[in-house]
Protein backbone atom coordinates (compact mmCIF):
# COMPACT_ATOMS: atom_id res chain seq x y z
CA UNK A 1 0.00 0.00 0.00
CA UNK A 2 1.48 3.34 -1.03
CA UNK A 3 1.04 6.59 0.83
CA UNK A 4 -0.61 9.20 -1.33
CA UNK A 5 0.66 12.82 -1.04
CA UNK A 6 -2.92 14.10 -0.68
CA UNK A 7 -3.21 12.14 2.56
CA UNK A 8 -0.32 14.16 4.00
CA UNK A 9 -1.65 17.44 2.62
CA UNK A 10 -5.00 16.75 4.29
CA UNK A 11 -3.24 15.77 7.54
CA UNK A 12 -1.13 18.97 7.32
CA UNK A 13 -4.21 21.18 6.95
CA UNK A 14 -6.16 19.32 9.63
CA UNK A 15 -3.36 19.47 12.19
CA UNK A 16 -2.71 23.18 11.59
CA UNK A 17 -6.44 23.88 11.92
CA UNK A 18 -6.73 21.86 15.14
CA UNK A 19 -3.67 23.58 16.56
CA UNK A 20 -4.64 27.16 15.77
CA UNK A 21 -8.42 26.93 16.19
CA UNK A 22 -8.63 24.63 19.22
CA UNK A 23 -5.38 23.87 21.03
CA UNK A 24 -3.93 27.40 20.96
CA UNK A 25 -7.11 28.58 22.69
CA UNK A 26 -6.64 26.19 25.62
CA UNK A 27 -4.99 27.76 28.63
CA UNK A 28 -4.33 25.13 31.27
CA UNK A 29 -3.19 27.16 34.25
CA UNK A 30 -2.88 24.44 36.87
CA UNK A 31 -0.34 25.52 39.48
CA UNK A 32 0.22 28.81 37.64
CA UNK A 33 0.18 32.14 39.36
CA UNK A 34 -2.74 34.26 38.07
CA UNK A 35 -1.61 36.71 35.43
CA UNK A 36 1.40 34.64 34.30
CA UNK A 37 1.79 32.55 31.18
CA UNK A 38 0.00 29.17 31.13
CA UNK A 39 2.09 26.17 32.12
CA UNK A 40 0.43 23.63 29.87
CA UNK A 41 0.52 24.40 26.17
CA UNK A 42 -0.57 21.37 24.13
CA UNK A 43 1.14 21.07 20.73
CA UNK A 44 -0.18 18.32 18.49
CA UNK A 45 0.90 19.62 15.09
CA UNK A 46 4.50 18.21 15.24
CA UNK A 47 2.93 14.74 14.91
CA UNK A 48 2.95 15.35 11.15
CA UNK A 49 6.75 15.39 11.12
CA UNK A 50 6.94 12.43 13.46
CA UNK A 51 4.66 10.24 11.33
CA UNK A 52 5.93 10.93 7.82
CA UNK A 53 7.16 7.68 6.22
CA UNK A 54 10.55 6.33 7.25
CA UNK A 55 11.75 6.82 3.67
CA UNK A 56 11.18 10.60 3.69
CA UNK A 57 14.47 12.31 2.88
CA UNK A 58 15.93 15.06 5.06
CA UNK A 59 15.49 17.91 2.51
CA UNK A 60 11.79 17.04 2.21
CA UNK A 61 11.50 16.83 6.01
CA UNK A 62 13.12 20.26 6.35
CA UNK A 63 10.77 21.78 3.77
CA UNK A 64 7.67 20.25 5.37
CA UNK A 65 8.89 21.27 8.83
CA UNK A 66 9.44 24.85 7.74
CA UNK A 67 6.03 25.09 6.02
CA UNK A 68 4.27 23.43 8.95
CA UNK A 69 5.86 25.71 11.52
CA UNK A 70 5.39 28.78 9.36
CA UNK A 71 1.68 27.96 8.95
CA UNK A 72 1.23 27.81 12.72
CA UNK A 73 3.33 31.00 13.08
CA UNK A 74 1.12 32.92 10.65
CA UNK A 75 -2.02 32.12 12.64
CA UNK A 76 -0.35 32.46 16.05
CA UNK A 77 1.64 35.66 15.42
CA UNK A 78 4.82 34.02 16.71
CA UNK A 79 7.39 35.38 14.23
CA UNK A 80 9.05 32.17 13.08
CA UNK A 81 9.37 30.44 16.46
CA UNK A 82 7.28 27.42 15.42
CA UNK A 83 9.10 27.26 12.06
CA UNK A 84 12.47 27.18 13.84
CA UNK A 85 11.34 24.46 16.23
CA UNK A 86 9.88 22.35 13.41
CA UNK A 87 13.02 22.65 11.29
CA UNK A 88 15.02 21.41 14.29
CA UNK A 89 12.67 18.43 14.67
CA UNK A 90 12.94 17.66 10.95
CA UNK A 91 16.73 17.86 11.10
CA UNK A 92 17.01 15.54 14.12
CA UNK A 93 14.31 13.04 13.08
CA UNK A 94 16.39 10.72 10.88
CA UNK A 95 19.22 10.42 13.42
CA UNK A 96 16.84 9.74 16.30
CA UNK A 97 15.06 7.04 14.27
CA UNK A 98 18.37 5.48 13.20
CA UNK A 99 19.51 5.33 16.83
CA UNK A 100 16.30 3.65 18.03
CA UNK A 101 15.54 1.14 15.28
CA UNK A 102 17.28 -2.21 14.79
CA UNK A 103 17.21 -2.05 10.97
CA UNK A 104 18.34 0.60 8.51
CA UNK A 105 15.57 3.13 7.75
CA UNK A 106 15.46 2.11 4.08
CA UNK A 107 14.25 -1.35 5.13
CA UNK A 108 11.04 0.16 6.55
CA UNK A 109 10.13 1.76 3.21
CA UNK A 110 6.89 3.72 3.12
CA UNK A 111 5.75 2.64 6.59
CA UNK A 112 5.16 5.41 9.10
CA UNK A 113 6.78 5.60 12.53
CA UNK A 114 4.02 4.71 14.99
CA UNK A 115 3.53 2.65 18.12
CA UNK A 116 2.37 -0.18 15.89
CA UNK A 117 5.43 -0.19 13.61
CA UNK A 118 8.09 0.61 16.22
CA UNK A 119 6.70 -0.70 19.50
CA UNK A 120 5.78 1.29 22.60
CA UNK A 121 9.17 2.09 24.09
CA UNK A 122 10.99 3.07 20.88
CA UNK A 123 8.07 5.24 19.68
CA UNK A 124 7.63 6.89 23.07
CA UNK A 125 11.37 7.62 23.25
CA UNK A 126 11.37 8.92 19.66
CA UNK A 127 8.38 11.19 20.27
CA UNK A 128 9.71 12.40 23.64
CA UNK A 129 13.16 13.29 22.28
CA UNK A 130 11.82 15.19 19.27
CA UNK A 131 9.03 16.93 21.18
CA UNK A 132 11.53 17.91 23.87
CA UNK A 133 13.79 19.45 21.20
CA UNK A 134 10.77 21.26 19.73
CA UNK A 135 9.56 22.59 23.08
CA UNK A 136 13.04 23.53 24.28
CA UNK A 137 13.82 25.67 21.24
CA UNK A 138 10.30 27.12 21.02
CA UNK A 139 10.10 28.18 24.67
CA UNK A 140 13.66 29.50 24.76
CA UNK A 141 12.83 31.67 21.76
CA UNK A 142 9.51 32.72 23.28
CA UNK A 143 10.85 33.58 26.72
CA UNK A 144 14.40 34.64 25.86
CA UNK A 145 14.47 37.08 28.74
CA UNK A 146 12.29 37.92 31.68
CA UNK A 147 11.64 34.43 32.96
CA UNK A 148 13.51 32.31 35.47
CA UNK A 149 15.23 29.12 34.36
CA UNK A 150 13.11 27.14 36.80
CA UNK A 151 9.84 28.49 35.41
CA UNK A 152 11.06 27.87 31.84
CA UNK A 153 12.02 24.28 32.71
CA UNK A 154 8.63 23.71 34.37
CA UNK A 155 6.82 25.10 31.32
CA UNK A 156 8.85 22.87 28.96
CA UNK A 157 8.23 19.78 31.11
CA UNK A 158 4.50 20.38 31.57
CA UNK A 159 3.96 21.20 27.90
CA UNK A 160 6.03 18.18 26.86
CA UNK A 161 3.93 15.84 28.99
CA UNK A 162 0.69 17.33 27.68
CA UNK A 163 1.91 17.11 24.07
CA UNK A 164 3.09 13.50 24.52
CA UNK A 165 -0.35 12.47 25.77
CA UNK A 166 -1.97 14.12 22.73
CA UNK A 167 0.54 12.56 20.31
CA UNK A 168 0.12 9.06 21.75
CA UNK A 169 -3.67 9.39 21.67
CA UNK A 170 -3.51 10.58 18.04
CA UNK A 171 -1.24 7.75 16.98
CA UNK A 172 -3.34 5.10 18.70
CA UNK A 173 -6.61 6.45 17.32
CA UNK A 174 -5.60 7.27 13.76
CA UNK A 175 -3.11 4.65 12.62
CA UNK A 176 -3.71 1.20 11.24
CA UNK A 177 -1.99 -2.03 12.21
CA UNK A 178 1.33 -2.48 10.43
CA UNK A 179 1.54 -5.45 8.05
CA UNK A 180 5.03 -6.21 9.42
CA UNK A 181 3.81 -6.61 12.98
CA UNK A 182 0.48 -8.27 12.21
CA UNK A 183 1.29 -11.95 12.73
CA UNK A 184 -2.29 -13.15 13.21
CA UNK A 185 -2.82 -13.44 9.45
CA UNK A 186 -5.92 -11.23 9.47
CA UNK A 187 -6.11 -7.83 7.81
Amino acid sequence: MTNHPMKYLFRFCLLVAIQVLVLNKINLRWWAVPGTFPLFVPYLYPILLLTLPFSTRVPALLAVGFLLGLSVDVFSNTAGMHASACVLVAYLRTNVLAALLPKHLSEYGRLEPTVKTMGWFPFFTYAAVLLFAHHLLYFILQFWSGVSIGMLALKILCSLLTSLVLVLAYVLLFTRQSPLLNTSGSS
